[in-house]
């Protein structure tokens, strides 16, 4: 059990079988796709990934994000900690992210399968950032922003699988 402050969670069903949705959602540049287009959430900025040669398909591999948010520097490393294929994975940062409203935390998904496609359950646990202007940002907007994050995941593999075509590529 993780010793993080406070959590957020996300469900949806995918209209994709549990191992094709695992395989998709096992790319991390798939699951964090929402990273790297301009939102509302993030001031219209985007963060750029970079990621190991695999591709984030194994325990310890590294990965993070970079990127500008009104010109200051924003930066998180993170590490794949376990991966149960197809039904689980979860990652954590490697040190204090250089984030606004969030400091460190772990996240996963969890797939069930159903009669015709897959629960898909994205969660976080997080802490507030340590001190100063991301701590008072984080109290005001890190629910909102975890909240926002992992509805975004579910949504954006809803979204990949919405085509009955794609839901039986692998």
């Amino acid at each position: 059990m993780s010793s993080y402050s406070r959590y957020a969670e996300a469900l949806g069903r995918v209209n994709a079988p549990v191992a094709t949705l695992f395989d998709f959602l096992d790319d991390q540049s798939n699951l964090s796709a929402h990273m790297s287009k301009p939102s509302g959430m993030m001031l219209g900025s985007t963060m750029e990934i970079y990621m190991d040669a695999d591709r984030t398909r194994r325990v310890g591999s590294k990965f993070g994000f970079s990127g500008r948010l009104l010109g200051v520097p924003l930066a998180v490393a993170e590490v794949v900690i376990a991966r149960d294929p197809p039904i689980s994975k979860r990652w954590e940062t490697m040190t204090e992210p250089r984030l606004w409203v969030i400091g460190r935390y772990e996240m996963g998904f969890r797939l069930t399968p159903e009669r015709d496609g897959t629960r898909l359950q994205v969660d976080i646990s997080y802490d507030l950032p340590a001190r100063g202007l991301p701590r008072a940002l984080g109290l005001l907007f890190g629910g909102i922003y975890a909240h926002w994050c992992t509805r975004q995941m579910v949504s954006d593999a809803r979204a990949h699988f919405a085509h009955p075509g794609l839901a039986r590529a692998s």
